[in-house]
């Protein structure tokens, strides 16, 4: 069967957004949604690396509890995944808004994130991956004609108050640049050029090639020519290291930076 959130990518890729379909998204859920009437945001509590690792887990469950677990996936990279186009496990009990049931009316969004702000295990949210989520919500809202209020976290939504903490960024300034996004008063997405000024290609998860050989010999790493999630790994460390924005993808800045380390 398939089920009603078809217009997702659409209105994703309208929104200026890279979207990812995962293979019987359509129908995939747990029977059909009710009415729509907002967004829930959540962070995985998945791996410190790689862009998406928490994507089976989000499709297809974990033990107790059966996928999918979310409509959208967001990667580091701000990359959206459409993983259902039914209702998705992810919401629990909880109130927000006097609507009391989460997993009808609200899309959920798991963006991938350790869950940590400290400690070994701190993830900082890349800038591009923060601002894919706020063009994500917004764009879903404006569809469903809602405004940002109706934008919670899971920490806002669940009860008992306290069951939940995702995601840890402050929800209210998240809904006032969701505002900003709706109103048409946030900047274009800034698109990374796709090459350098001496024509090295701009590389990311799924590159190949002489360029991602270039680019494992100087970080060290087992040259095989693969953009793969320990070269993404790497190029994150190195983007954090270096104050970069850690986004995994190795632009003309990132190059830059790495010929001259």
């Amino acid at each position: 069967m398939t089920y009603a959130l078809t217009w997702l990518p659409k209105v994703l890729r309208d929104a200026g957004l890279n979207v990812a379909e995962q293979s019987g998204w359509k129908t995939r859920g747990h029977g059909n949604m009710g009415a729509v009437k907002g967004v829930m945001c959540h962070h995985t509590v998945g791996p410190l690396t790689g862009n998406m690792p928490s994507l089976n887990v989000i499709t297809n469950g974990r033990p107790g509890l059966s996928g999918p677990l979310a409509q959208i996936g967001l990667g580091r990279d701000g990359t959206c995944y459409v993983i259902a186009a039914g209702r998705a496990y992810h919401a629990g009990s909880g109130n927000w808004q006097g609507y009391t049931h989460g997993n009808s009316n609200f899309i959920g969004i798991e963006a991938e994130n350790t869950g940590y702000d400290r400690g070994p295990k701190a993830d900082p949210w890349p800038e591009v991956q923060l601002d894919a989520y706020q063009r994500c919500a917004a764009a879903i809202l404006k569809k469903i004609r809602a405004d940002a209020i109706m934008c919670c976290g899971h920490k806002e939504y669940r009860l008992p108050p306290g069951t939940k903490v995702d995601p840890l960024f402050d929800m209210n300034d998240f809904r006032f640049k969701v505002a900003a996004i709706m109103a048409g008063q946030a900047p274009r997405i800034s698109k990374i050029p796709s090459k350098d000024g001496d024509g090295r290609p701009t590389l990311q998860r799924g590159s190949a090639g002489l360029h991602v050989r270039d680019l494992q010999a100087i970080l060290g790493l087992t040259v095989d020519g693969s953009f793969n999630g320990a070269t993404e790994a790497a190029v994150r460390q190195f983007q954090r290291d270096h104050g970069l924005r850690p986004d995994g993808i190795v632009g003309p800045r990132s190059w830059a930076t790495l010929l001259a380390a």
